[in-house]
């Protein structure tokens, strides 16, 4: 009976990073720059992937991401599944599978990677997908800030505001 209960609610806490990764990526919610939008859904992966197993932080930031895409603007929807899946999961693999004595070190280590990642990720993607490096190049200042913003942000909610702590309580209280 525990089991399932626990299961319901990771299975729920995912359900509601995943939908709120999709409303972060949205134009209702970016900020304009020169050629496109800058987005918010990074404070919402880096922050599941602190938080959860590396499957379920790719749910929220790979498919959070691409059904976003999809619904609001779909010429990126498969960069942004492969590009926030991968940094979501790597992230979360780094968080919980490095430093188990310093999990602030191995998040920050993570976000570093998943950072460096993502932004390579949507410069090769924008590169391949809009036929042209010069759009990449344009867009690449804005991507290395809203990734680098995205996960600061998420570091900070994580660890400074209690996220992690209020998160392991709720999950574990049926324990």
């Amino acid at each position: 009976m525990e089991k399932n209960r626990m299961r319901a609610k990771k299975i729920t806490f995912t359900a509601v990073l995943l939908a709120m990764n999709i409303i972060m990526s949205t134009s209702v919610l970016s900020i304009p720059v020169p050629g496109g939008h800058m987005y918010l859904n990074d404070v919402v992966i880096v922050t599941a992937a602190v938080l959860l197993d590396p499957f379920c932080a790719f749910l929220v930031g790979g498919v959070g991401a691409f059904i976003g895409d999809m619904l609001f603007y779909p010429t990126p929807m498969f960069v942004s599944l492969v590009t926030h899946g991968l940094q979501a999961v790597v992230i979360s693999l780094v968080a919980h599978g490095l430093l188990k004595k310093r999990p602030v070190t191995a998040s920050v280590l993570g976000a570093i990677l998943g950072w460096i990642l993502c932004v390579t990720g949507y410069t090769l993607g924008r590169a391949f997908i809009y036929s042209t490096p010069a759009y990449a190049i344009a867009k690449f200042p804005f991507q290395v800030l809203q990734t680098a913003v995205g996960s600061a942000l998420a570091l900070l909610l994580c660890w400074k505001c209690g996220i992690v702590k209020l998160y392991e309580k709720w999950y574990n209280k049926s324990m």
